[in-house]
């Protein structure tokens, strides 16, 4: 594994000229390791983000002008909409759209998410890679594992690497892969979106078990998903089949979501910890009220059920 090398600066060469790292806003080895791991997984060329959130600013800002217009998927992860909501001062716009079916015209850019985040939905890549803008599909559930796609004729794919590819809960990053991104890659270094090279070197960590943690969050999940939609307390199960996430309605999801003992009240996903909270706390009435969105970790998945049988159990 590529060693850690915290460094800002590397001397010149002998002739007085840079070498392939001189200053770690435009690069280092440790980020560059890194990049080349997730390139790989993905089949293009990554470039690595401070977290998610920058990696879609700095990709969507690179990509397009004022008075342009994102084709955003309908119940994507709420996050996205809200930064793309924060730029429309600067004259970008948005507008959601079903992703099963074509992105509508007029558009300069088309965002997709597989599979959506909570709803679950997976998009129509077939379709959307018909249009004429570029594509983008955020891949930070379905993870390489299960989906590359810029084998299905996405241009851009993008990753909150907090989740599945670190998928220790102790890293903030994101990441871009794409056949070119030298445009981003200068974008990035003249805003400064760089990356730290410790997320970096621990990114590289996680991806050396990244397809055995996803295939047995897979089956976990699986399994945890078939007793769900058996419960008589539990309403609505969205689950696709591929990777750890599963969201599923309740009459009562605060209680629900603080009796579990196992599984961790907490935000976020793709960890070795399976955590579970209600997403109207943050997204409203976006999403039903009873929403709650269960990501499956390493546990023993007897444990699991055990413990959400427990919390699902009529109040004594």
């Amino acid at each position: 594994m590529e060693s850690l090398d915290r460094s800002t600066i590397w001397p010149y060469d002998e002739r007085g000229e840079p070498r392939d790292f001189y200053y770690s806003r435009y690069g280092s080895p440790t980020v560059a390791a890194a990049e080349r791991a997730v390139g790989e997984l993905e089949g293009g060329e990554a470039l690595l983000f401070p977290s998610g959130a920058g990696a879609t600013t700095a990709l969507v800002l690179s990509l397009l002008q004022p008075g342009d217009t994102v084709a955003l998927a309908a119940g994507a992860y709420y996050g996205t909409g809200v930064t793309f909501s924060s730029l429309h001062k600067w004259g970008l716009k948005h507008v959601e759209f079903d992703q099963t079916g074509p992105p509508p015209d007029g558009v300069q850019l088309v965002w997709l998410e597989a599979p959506s985040n909570p709803f679950l939905t997976m998009p129509n890549l077939e379709t959307a890679a018909a249009h004429p803008a570029p594509v983008v599909v955020d891949s930070t559930v379905a993870t390489p594992v299960f989906l590359r796609p810029l084998e299905h004729g996405a241009d851009y794919v993008l990753h909150s690497a907090t989740k599945y590819l670190a998928g220790h809960d102790d890293v903030l990053a994101g990441a871009v892969v794409g056949r070119d991104l030298s445009e981003l890659k200068l974008f990035r270094t003249r805003s400064g979106i760089s990356p730290a090279p410790d997320s970096a070197w621990l990114l590289s960590r996680g991806l050396k078990t990244l397809e055995l943690r996803v295939h047995r969050q897979t089956e976990s999940a699986t399994l945890l998903a078939e007793r769900l939609r058996a419960h008589p307390a539990v309403h609505t199960v969205r689950y696709p089949g591929i990777s750890g996430l599963i969201s599923f309605d309740v009459d009562d999801p605060r209680r629900v979501e603080t009796s579990t003992r196992l599984i961790v009240n907490a935000t976020s996903l793709g960890g070795v910890t399976s955590v579970m909270e209600s997403r109207a706390r943050w997204e409203g009435d976006r999403v039903p009220p009873g929403l709650l969105r269960l990501s499956v970790g390493l546990e023993d998945p007897e444990a699991l059920w055990a413990d959400l049988a427990h919390a699902l159990a009529p109040a004594a």
